[in-house]
């Protein structure tokens, strides 16, 4: 049995070594700071085995006031959460290796990307909302110099951009948190809300839309409309390997904040049924519909992945939206799926153009015949997210479905609206990412009739490894799902 100090260990961890690489003179040579950091991440991976295994644990770090403890507690959410990011953090920081090889600064990246991880241990592990809003706010400003690292005109209002989004979210965060105070029992995280139902009778309307507030300041990380604009721009500025963190991991720290502002801070029992819940579905259907119909008119690679984040993440918000027990587990399993696809197909797209400099849809015709093992892997991450089986977006989108069909608490046109607009946003997604395989892998013939020729240029191992294994984790958390499906669906009992 561990002691609660331990939870210090995945969150310094990686901090210290980031200050290390940024500080320490030996590290400014790839050789030294490439193994370095590989081993700080699979390290961070391992470190959080004990936690895993281990009860719930709370460790105290300090206190603003009697009332605002900043606190660090355990519990199957966080830890979910926590595994998925270090896991995909990992991945996409050894896939830098090769892409970052002849970047300037890279000292610097590696810097922010590293401290940047121990900031997400700890907003999983955030024992209250205070707490929460205490690091969603450090992981902001951390995030910043990856998409601005290029330094380039674009990248720096791309940040920029960023940050005044992220900032204005966070805000309405924070001021539905000062709103909410007088109505709360305290700050704390804790499963079906800390309300005092005694104090909130006669402010019902106050709280809703306080709440409502909420909602849209933690969904602008996650890409929702209405503040869903950094995405776009973020993403093509950045470097591939930030791009494909800022899609699969930073988008869920909003995922999480709503998640927990839902069902561990209100209470799903106070908003089931409200317009609260129609205007949030309403919200996250039109983002879902949205962003596909974005992604199959945009014709640069990497812009096109990002309008498909802002529809795929609002996927996992329409499953926290329909306050069911199976759209709660729909919404988790999206979570870990959108992870490791979106990963994939960023990393992907990131190996075409660190590779060839292509960087719109229409220059990759025959791109499968020059980089195989590449756009075998985005194929298959393009079956996940369309939802094809056997691969775990099948199952997510399945129970997603299967969660909607099961509301009893709203207008009842979305039992069907939102399959309906599942189903419209997989056929848009098919059309804007299967003919990128078709026409890669079947470029047709020239002039004469003879098959055109194209030279080989695939990555090395350093690329192809990460990529290879997060392509087949995806395909093998679908294959046998079980597991998960229990663990989400016992999390599902207890906060509802």
């Amino acid at each position: 049995m561990i002691g609660s100090w331990y939870l210090l260990v995945p969150v310094l961890l990686p901090i210290l070594s980031g200050l290390a690489v940024f500080f320490v003179r030996p590290f400014e040579e790839k050789r030294q700071r490439n193994p370095f950091t590989l081993c700080v991440l699979v390290l961070n991976v391992l470190a959080l085995l004990p936690v895993l295994f281990s009860g719930s644990l709370t460790l105290r770090l300090f206190t603003l006031s009697d009332s605002l403890p900043i606190f660090l507690r355990t519990d199957t959410m966080g830890k979910f959460f926590a595994v998925v990011m270090a896991f995909v953090w990992a991945a996409a920081g050894a896939y830098s290796f090769e892409y970052m090889a002849h970047e300037e600064h890279q000292r610097r990246y590696y810097a922010f990307y590293l401290c940047t991880l121990g900031v997400l241990m700890a907003l999983c592990f955030a024992g209250s909302i205070v707490t929460f809003y205490m690091f969603y706010e450090f992981m902001t400003l951390l995030t910043v110099p990856l998409v601005m690292h290029t330094g380039k005109k674009d990248a720096v209002a791309a940040g920029i951009k960023y940050l005044i989004y992220s900032v204005l979210g966070a805000s309405l965060a924070l001021l539905g948190v000062f709103l909410l105070s007088p109505y709360v029992q305290s700050f704390a995280f804790v499963p079906g809300g800390v309300l005092d139902m005694s104090r909130v009778a006669g402010h019902e309307g106050l709280i809703l839309t306080t709440v409502f507030l909420m909602l849209l300041g933690f969904g602008t990380k996650a890409g929702m409309f209405p503040l869903h604009g950094w995405l776009p721009t973020a993403h093509p500025a950045a470097p591939a390997p930030a791009s494909a963190v800022l899609s699969g991991i930073i988008t869920k720290a909003g995922v999480l904040g709503i998640l927990r502002l839902i069902y561990c801070f209100v209470g799903v029992d106070f908003l089931r049924g409200t317009w609260v819940q129609t205007a949030f579905l309403c919200l996250t259907l039109f983002t879902v519909f949205m962003g596909s119909l974005l992604a199959f008119k945009e014709g640069g690679l990497k812009k096109r992945l990002a309008y498909s984040s802002v529809s795929q993440v609002s996927y996992v918000l329409t499953g926290l939206a329909t306050m069911t027990p199976l759209g709660l587990v729909g919404a988790l399993l999206h979570v870990l799926a959108h992870a490791l696809i979106k990963d994939t197909l960023f990393m992907s797209a990131g190996a075409i153009i660190h590779k060839t400099g292509k960087t719109q849809v229409s220059e990759l015709e025959g791109i499968g015949k020059q980089m195989p093992v590449v756009m075998w892997c985005f194929t298959l991450a393009s079956v996940g997210l369309v939802g094809i089986p056997p691969c775990l977006g099948f199952v997510s989108k399945w129970y997603l479905a299967q969660g909607a069909l099961s509301m009893t608490s709203v207008n009842s046109v979305f039992c069907w609206l939102v399959p309906a607009v599942l189903l419209i946003s997989a056929l848009l997604t098919a059309g804007y990412l299967f003919p990128i395989s078709i026409r890669g892998f079947f470029p047709g013939r020239d002039g004469d009739g003879k098959p055109k020729f194209f030279e080989k240029c695939e990555p090395t191992h350093v690329m192809l490894i990460p990529l290879i294994l997060l392509t087949a984790q995806s395909i093998l958390a679908g294959m046998f799902p079980t597991g998960l499906v229990e663990l989400f669906s016992g999390l599902a009992g207890l906060v509802m």
